[in-house]
């Protein structure tokens, strides 16, 4: 015959250790978003080789969606904004 198996109580993560994940999060997420934000001002000031930053710029933005930090329609926009400068400078 089998035995049961005891089910207790689920354990979970303590407040001290989710407020470490949250604090590592939100740092990670902070920088990914700078790091995007700085990338979309440098595409559109310009400069020497302006289609290789709006590329650059287009892969952060996706690179952004891809971690959930932007919704799949603004990231869309974003890069068409993008694209639309990357055909006027060409």
């Amino acid at each position: 015959m089998a035995v049961a198996k005891k089910t207790g109580p689920k354990k979970r993560p303590t407040p001290e250790k989710r407020d470490r994940q949250n604090r590592a999060r939100a740092a990670r997420n902070k920088a990914t978003r700078s790091a995007l934000k700085t990338a979309i001002k440098k595409a559109r000031i310009g400069g020497t080789d302006r289609e290789k930053v709006i590329r650059f710029a287009i892969k952060r933005v996706d690179q952004a969606c891809a971690k959930g930090l932007l919704h799949k329609n603004n990231a869309a926009r974003k890069k068409s904004q993008l694209m639309k400068l990357l055909n006027s400078v060409a």
